[in-house]
């Protein structure tokens, strides 16, 4: 049909509103840094942070020239590139500014968004297995795959699962442990420090 909907789309999707979704659970339990309404304006302003962040350094650390020669290819979400590094600073100083503009305590705000970054990495992860780039070194191991992209039909490890479940399912689960069992999100800093 005419619209085409895309993995990372549905990654990033799915990330925001379920991260979306536990920050503010989270924010239920005692010795919450901020209200109900500030997630509100958390996810409007993380969700800016990481799509402006994250296209700006990939244009800025990975394909600078080609933009600098094509500047309205920047604009060009749909055809790709997004950089974890400049989705971070984006979302770094989205925070920043939430809590300035709040009188919130930035550190604490950060632990709970470090506890729900995760579920975001496994769905990002997830689309890059489906789009089929990321992949890993050639192998032999039973569950190695052929990613056609790779521009071999040798099997590879498909790293992008490993990835979902380390840095997406165990992370979560470590960072869970630590907040909900463990008296970490009183002390600043200590679960992004974790994460």
């Amino acid at each position: 049909g005419p619209l085409q909907v895309h993995w990372y789309a549905l990654a990033y999707i799915a990330g925001i509103f379920c991260a979306y979704w536990y920050v503010r659970r989270m924010l239920r339990q005692p010795g919450a840094p901020m209200a109900a309404r500030h997630a509100d304006d958390l996810v409007t302003w993380a969700m800016l942070g990481v799509i402006l962040g994250g296209r700006l350094g990939y244009v800025l650390f990975y394909n600078l020239s080609h933009y600098m020669a094509h500047p309205l290819e920047i604009f060009k979400l749909w055809d790709g590139g997004m950089s974890f590094h400049g989705g971070v600073i984006g979302v770094t100083l989205a925070i920043w500014f939430l809590c300035r503009r709040n009188g919130l305590s930035f550190l604490r705000v950060c632990d709970y968004v470090a506890c729900a970054v995760p579920i975001g990495m496994f769905f990002g992860r997830l689309a890059n297995f489906v789009n089929g780039e990321l992949w890993g070194r050639a192998t032999d191991v039973p569950w190695a795959i052929i990613f056609p992209a790779s521009g071999t039909m040798d099997p590879r490890h498909p790293s992008q699962l490993y990835q979902a479940g380390l840095e997406g399912v165990a992370l979560f689960a470590l960072m869970a442990v630590l907040f909900w069992g463990t008296a970490a999100r009183y002390f600043p800093g200590r679960l992004v420090g974790w994460f």
